[in-house]
């Protein structure tokens, strides 16, 4: 007692129980107290509702039974008392969700030792330990200690650190707020609480966690400006929030960098946010009154198209033609049922094809424009294309008159050679236009109509169809995050039967290898005989018992060895039984027991030439 072990009185919950046992077994390590004796010292500090339970276990087993209680039994004895299974659970809970918060990784694996301390089911054996302080890392490094694959914790903790730091130093995590952890105040755990009484022992380290994050932000150093902060946004500025509110043409419901209006809102023409909402504008000319597709801009510059499309694209390039071309990638294609997508013949050539009535003109990659071996001509002037994410790019040459194959038709189409992601070529309003195509979204078809009056059907392709190919980068990726990954090796099974045409030597002779057998051997001057030992008495065997299956195949096989004559009934007393083998294919191979019949067989015995013999 002279370590001054921590009392318990029964009152501190689950957590504070938990903290006794860790104390107290700390102390006995300390005073190298004999095992046989901890319960003795561990119950002499009981207090309260605790000692009151010890005393009536001591009424209930006697004074010597309960003192001689092994100390793993008393700790299951006394958190069935104290420890409710709620209470586990939830600070079971809290270890699982337990999270690095920005680059506090000092915080972090503090708290995380401590919940492996109170929580002994989840952090044993060492790899589930490892696996939740794994997971609760920051995203920026979590998939670099995953890779390391220690099967301890003390380097899995020097790695974060080291990982965490160069992260820091990078950008990639915010500076630490403030150095606390390890100082006497701030490293105690809240559900410690002070020496006195009047501590909180039951306050779990999620609510540390909480105080000591509030407490960083607080010693930050805030905002020393003399703006009011807006409870909106949580930033300082004067006048009414602007939160949602697109910088450039000062409407509400995106941002900058998804705007698609071409022209910048002027200072008199900023509105409150209301009135924004309710008088929505042009996303192609900025006016109010009418939306993008109602514009007499618009309809002006689809009439120039389709006048270039008839009269040389030219035109359009001399009055500085500006395309439009919200290219998507093939994954947002299988779900958008505004665009149909399927492979198709350009120049004889398959090429996968995006019909966009987003896109302004057609357009080609320049990876499949170098393939066409069709001559460039030169714009005038570059066709401006501007892009989804509102960069433009020029194309200063146009192909013309390529041939577009579809459903059995062919289609002249002029390209504008560009960038593109997904697909190799992007079918615009120029040409749907021109050819009065429609968009059947439910179908996903291109509906084309024709001079005989029945229209043209182009079937796109199905979502399920195309396959997600990733490179080699992403792959490696995905493993080190931990993906599942399966190698597929494809075999063909069915071999080629080999003929004897294919053997050198074999196919030279080819009445020895004749491909069925003529049947019976002929009679000839000298009869085969078998000679037998004297005095052998002929040798029959019963038959094995078969199944019903086996017996219908017996039955066959000696059926068809009748019919093609290589064998014949026979009457002789000798006799071997039959028994049958399953071959790979499943089929049964017919075998037969001559075991008895060579005990009583005289071997053939051929003297083998010698070398010098030959040489004589």
């Amino acid at each position: 007692m002279d370590c001054k072990p921590l009392p318990f009185n029964g009152t501190e919950g689950a957590i504070g129980l938990l903290h006794w046992i860790e104390k107290i077994e700390a102390v006995f390590a300390v005073c190298e107290c004999p095992p046989a004796n901890w319960v003795k010292f561990a119950t002499a500090t009981l207090e309260g509702s605790a000692l009151s339970w010890w005393k009536a276990q001591i009424q209930m087993f006697g004074l010597e039974t309960a003192n001689a209680t092994a100390w793993e039994d008393f700790k299951d004895m006394i958190k069935d008392e104290y420890c409710h299974r709620d209470d586990i659970h939830k600070l079971e809970n809290e270890y699982y969700e337990l999270k690095m918060v920005g680059s506090e990784i000092e915080t972090y694996t503090k708290l995380s030792n401590d919940y492996a301390a109170l929580c002994p089911n989840m952090s044993r054996p060492m790899y589930r330990r490892i696996e939740l302080y794994i997971k609760g890392l920051a995203p920026e490094i979590r998939s670099h200690v995953t890779s390391a694959n220690h099967t301890t914790i003390q380097p899995i903790v020097r790695l974060a650190h080291k990982l965490t730091d160069q992260a820091v130093e990078e950008g990639r995590l915010p500076k630490r707020i403030s150095a606390t952890v390890g100082t006497s105040s701030d490293s105690k755990r809240k559900w410690e609480g002070s020496q006195g009484k009047d501590a909180n022992p039951t306050q779990a380290p999620a609510q540390q966690r909480k105080t000591e994050s509030n407490k960083g932000t607080q010693q930050q150093g805030g905002y020393r400006g003399s703006y009011p902060k807006c409870n909106k946004c949580n930033r300082h500025h004067n006048g009414a929030c602007n939160k949602g509110q697109c910088q450039r043409c000062h409407k509400v419901g995106h941002e900058a960098k998804d705007c698609r209006s071409q022209f910048p809102a002027r200072q008199n023409q900023q509105q409150p946010q209301q009135q924004q909402g309710n008088d929505r504008a042009c996303f192609k000319c900025g006016a109010t009154g009418h939306f993008k597709k109602d514009c007499p801009e618009l309809n002006q510059n689809r009439n120039n198209n389709q006048g270039a499309g008839n009269n040389n694209q030219n035109n359009n390039a001399g009055n500085g033609a500006r395309g439009r071309a919200f290219v998507i990638g093939a994954g947002e294609a299988r779900n958008d049922p505004n665009v149909v997508t399927g492979k198709f013949l350009l120049d004889d050539r398959y090429v996968s094809v995006l019909f966009d009535s987003g896109a302004d003109a057609s357009y080609v990659s320049l990876r499949i424009s170098k393939k066409l071996k069709r001559p460039l001509s030169l714009l005038s002037s570059p066709h401006i294309v501007e892009l989804a994410n509102g960069r433009n790019i020029e194309a200063s040459h146009v192909i013309k008159g390529c041939k577009l194959e579809l459903s059995g038709q062919t289609f002249s189409i002029d390209l504008f050679p560009v960038t593109l992601g997904s697909f190799d070529v992007v079918i615009g309003m120029d040409w749907l236009s021109k050819h009065r195509a429609e968009i059947l979204c439910q179908e996903k078809a291109v509906r084309i109509p024709s001079r005989s009056g029945k229209p043209l059907i182009v079937q796109g392709g199905k979502g399920g169809e195309i396959s997600g190919v990733i490179s080699f980068l992403k792959a490696q990726k995905c493993l080190r995050k931990g993906h599942t990954a399966i190698l597929a090796l494809v075999t063909n099974t069915q071999e080629k039967e080999k003929r004897i045409e294919d053997f050198p030597v074999v196919r030279d002779y080819p009445e020895v290898f004749p491909e069925e057998l003529p049947g019976l051997p002929p009679h000839r001057q000298v009869e085969f005989q078998i000679e037998l030992a004297p005095g052998a008495a002929p040798i029959a065997r019963a038959p094995y018992r078969l199944a019903p299956a086996e017996l219908k195949e017996l039955s066959t096989q000696l059926q068809e060895l009748l019919d093609k004559g290589f064998i014949r009934p026979s009457s002789s007393p000798w006799g071997a039984p039959v028994l049958f083998v399953k071959k790979k294919d499943g089929t049964f191979r017919m075998c037969i027991d001559y075991r008895e019949l060579n005990k009583v067989t005289i071997k053939n015995r051929y003297p083998l030439p010698r070398i010098d013999d030959l040489f004589d």
